[in-house]
């Protein structure tokens, strides 16, 4: 059987192969620095459920530690612009085929996949299918990749290394978050706010409930700075209290389009750096906020029509 900690391992000895990458290039003054950061990341996802909670606080404290001292840049051997050049006329849009292939293998092991039993078992863990199937994605492209393109052995990786360099500490953001978030709800955040609605928001109606999740979402969003961070506290303060358990919602639907209500805050803060500041970074644009000025009405347009959805969606008629 597939499972996500095999995700992970992969994952894992991804980001120890940039380690070591990083470790032997002497373009790079902080190159030990760098090669500790991604090395810790790296332990992070291959060993990380096998060590105490105590041991994983503690590297992440030397991971922020490192970042702080700040990382570096090193110098991994890549293509021109203009071999890159070549390379887009020769081959045209079917260069989009590996990236297109992800989302379609997820969506596919996520239809599927659940329900292939080989031997008796499960093909992939089925309570992580969605995540899996990503993984498989990734897999699937990687490979197609290498056979469209043909690019030296140690390609991949030394991409995945100038990639995750160029972004720095930002790559992290989205796991370190979401266990933000996780936080959150263990320490009863999601409790405090809907006592909070409780005592002055008037939530007696589906779709005020159903407003008032996909607006917090979209806000908590804006403030974590991640959907993941913010959909365990509002889903358990709006989401499964108020539209699921007592207007009588379908989880599968309030939850799907509650993330994706977060994802549209994600479009409209700087607090998602990785997303909205360091691409702004790498495309020199003169506005910093750039890339968010231009994301506001579509994230204000799919806040609305995921309140629609949810309302229409989620409740039996």
């Amino acid at each position: 059987m597939i499972t996500l900690p095999m995700i992970y391992a992969l994952a894992g000895l991804m980001f120890a192969a940039v380690a070591i990458q990083g470790a032997l290039d002497r373009a790079n003054p902080r190159r030990f620095l760098s090669a500790g950061f991604w090395g810790l990341y790296a332990v992070n996802f291959l060993a990380g459920s096998y060590v105490p909670d105590f041991a994983n606080g503690v590297l992440v404290l030397v991971m922020v530690a490192l970042a702080a001292i700040g990382l570096g840049r090193g110098a991994p051997p890549t293509t021109t612009p203009e071999q890159r050049a070549a390379g887009a006329a020769r081959f045209g849009n079917a260069l989009f085929v590996p990236a297109l292939l992800i989302p379609g293998v997820t969506l596919l092991g996520t239809l599927l996949l659940k329900s292939v039993v080989i031997g008796g078992r499960p093909l992939i863990e089925t309570n992580q299918a969605t995540l899996v199937s990503l993984g498989l994605g990734v897999v699937v492209a990687l490979i197609a990749a290498l056979a469209m393109l043909r690019p030296p052995p140690l390609a991949p990786v030394r991409e995945a290394r100038r990639l995750v360099e160029t972004i720095g500490w930002a790559a992290v953001l989205p796991q370190m978050l979401a266990a933000l978030g996780a936080v959150f709800a263990v320490a009863g955040v999601g409790t405090v706010i809907a006592g909070l609605l409780n005592d002055y928001v008037p939530l007696d109606t589906p779709l005020l409930a159903v407003a008032a999740y996909a607006l917090g979402m979209a806000l908590f969003t804006a403030i974590m700075g991640n959907a993941f961070a913010a959909f365990p506290v509002i889903t358990a303060a709006i989401g499964l209290p108020l539209v699921v358990h007592k207007f009588g919602g379908d989880p599968a639907v309030v939850c799907a389009l509650g993330m994706l209500s977060g994802f549209c805050g994600t479009l409209i803060t700087p607090m998602a750096a990785n997303f909205n500041i360091v691409p702004a970074a790498l495309l020199e644009l003169p506005d910093r906020n750039g890339v968010i000025r231009v994301q506001i009405p579509t994230a204000l347009i799919l806040l609305l029509g995921n309140i629609v959805l949810m309302y229409f969606l989620a409740f039996p008629r």
